[in-house]
């Protein structure tokens, strides 16, 4: 006996054992138990989801000989032939290779003649909307008003290309994709009732590959039991895919949560020497950090039997979810930057350096100084070093330095322009001493942190005192008033007095009388 492909011997003969189109079969089922039948429906969906299989056991519903039903017998003969694909009032008519009116218009003519063996006679018209304008013209009366015995069953995968006048003559269904997990699991229910031993990571691959299509999902799996000779396991379906192992991108994150750049780097360089694709390794990652951001918002939805579920976990307490946000950008971003990079190696390793710049501690601690602030027992801020450390930095000393200088008169005196004056202006100075420069900004403000802004500003301050300064930044709310904050002041008060000065003014009062004027206050503008 010639072998039978999975696709098709596994196909669905009846809606009990249809998977993951829940929907769309307990509509079908109440309206066939409640004998509530529409004359034509339109299933619509991408490749392989079930559209004609669902078109085939209507089919069978309405055509089985015990009377219609939602569970059709299987065993009487129009059951038998609709399976077989010989049923001769079962039409499926292929609208890519039948697409003229002439041969829609005889197709309707047809329609006409009652039933040979059936109840209904019954048109499963694929990809309908190939058909020309006027072979839709065509079928418009026949399918607005079909003899009794005639049910039309359309499917597509492109329903934007099909006329409104047709779409509104069809009850629709949309055919969703099959979720990964819907699809490994039924792969594994094939695989134990074939006698094939596999692993759950080689079918989370396969289903992966497939994209929702459980069609493509049995074309690959029927691929890997011959690739692995009779097995499915991961190295070999990974090998026969061409995928990135998920092993390389959960050590990459690992990596850079802890701050090793060379760990990342020897990633790289172990894609590369196995020829891996870096877009395939970008798209990958950014869908693990997808991952990693719903397990962190929405921890219910990650399911237990999920084969990664700790390790999923465990990235999502490391990081911040604005980190993750951040993160997912990079690596978006970063693929499709690989075609302007001298090479796909050198795209991919900047990526991972970029990760590498903007890791947690410059991200993820600035929320937790946040957090640790709102809480209820009070906690000393975070501090962030311009300068990298080995070394937890020392704790804050207390404030002594505001009756010592004056925060404003240095900083009038330094030679800074653009975001290293203005990092500058927010900030308070909190100790100034022989070594060290210890600065207080607002969580508001850490934006202004970004390099080359901090160094800027140490370079300033250890030239105007003439003497290497380490200058380190925490993060609170400012006790006093920064320059910034006192230029904003004095500026509003200014534009306070100019406005009164304006309405006092007494040629402005008859203006407003004698005119019925008002004044525009934003063009208020203080000369002094």
């Amino acid at each position: 006996m010639s072998y039978q492909v999975l696709a098709r011997k596994w196909r669905p003969r009846n809606f009990s054992t249809l998977v993951g189109q829940e929907h769309v079969v307990r509509a079908l089922t109440h309206a066939l138990s409640e004998q509530r039948l529409h004359h034509a429906y339109l299933f619509t969906g991408t490749r392989g989801v079930g559209k004609t299989t669902i078109a085939r056991i209507l089919a069978k519903s309405l055509n089985c000989e015990s009377g219609i039903t939602a569970t059709p017998c299987g065993t009487c003969s129009a059951c038998q032939e609709i399976d077989g694909g010989r049923f001769v009032d079962l039409l499926e008519v292929d609208a890519a290779t039948n697409t003229r009116v002439d041969e829609m218009r005889q197709l309707l003519e047809n329609a006409l003649y009652a039933p040979t063996r059936g109840r209904f006679k019954v048109y499963v018209i694929d990809e309908v909307h190939m058909l020309s304008n006027s072979a839709f013209n065509a079928m418009l009366k026949t399918l607005e008003e079909p003899p009794e015995h005639v049910k039309f069953i359309l499917a597509t995968t492109d329903p934007q290309k099909i006329p409104v006048t047709v779409l509104s003559r069809c009850l629709q269904f949309n055919l969703k994709q099959m979720p990964a997990l819907a699809i490994s699991k039924h792969l594994a229910h094939i695989l134990e009732a074939e006698g094939v031993s596999h692993d759950a990571p080689a079918l989370a691959l396969i289903a992966r590959s497939a994209a929702g299509s459980m069609r493509d999902a049995l074309s690959l799996l029927d691929q890997a039991i011959a690739h692995g000779a009779g097995k499915v396991e991961e190295g070999q379906v990974r090998a026969m895919l061409g995928t990135v192992d998920q092993d390389y991108l959960f050590a990459i994150l690992e990596a850079l949560g802890a701050g090793d750049a060379s760990a990342m780097l020897a990633v790289a360089a172990d894609l590369g020497a196995r020829s891996l694709s870096f877009a395939a390794a970008l798209q990958e990652l950014a869908t693990l950090l997808t991952r990693i951001q719903i397990a962190q918002c929405v921890p219910a939805t990650l399911d237990d039997e999920e084969p990664e579920r700790e390790r999923l976990l465990a990235l999502a307490a490391a990081f911040s979810p604005e980190f993750v946000q951040l993160a997912y950008q990079i690596a978006v971003i970063g693929r499709s930057e690989l075609p302007a990079a001298p090479d796909e190696y050198a795209g991919f390793v900047m990526t991972l350096l970029r990760l590498h710049a903007f890791r947690p501690s410059s991200v993820a601690d600035v929320v937790a100084a946040s957090r640790q602030r709102s809480a209820p027992t009070p906690t000393p801020p975070a501090s962030v070093a311009v300068q990298p450390q080995t070394t937890p930095p020392p704790p804050a000393a207390a404030p002594s330095a505001g009756d010592e200088h004056d925060w404003s008169a240095i900083i009038a005196a330094l030679p800074l322009t653009g975001l290293g004056r203005t990092l500058a202006q927010h900030c308070e100075l909190r100790r100034l001493d022989d070594t060290e420069c210890l600065l207080r900004l607002a969580p508001a403000h850490t934006h202004l942190q970004m390099k080359p802004a901090p160094e800027r500003l140490q370079q300033a301050l250890s030239e105007h005192f003439g003497r290497p300064l380490r200058l380190r930044f925490e993060l609170a709310a400012n006790e006093t008033a920064t320059p910034a904050a006192t230029a904003d002041r004095a500026r509003q008060e200014r534009q306070a007095r100019a406005e009164a000065a304006i309405e006092r003014d007494g040629f402005v009062r008859d203006a407003i009388e004698s005119l019925d004027a008002s004044v525009v206050e934003a063009s208020i503008k203080p000369i002094a």
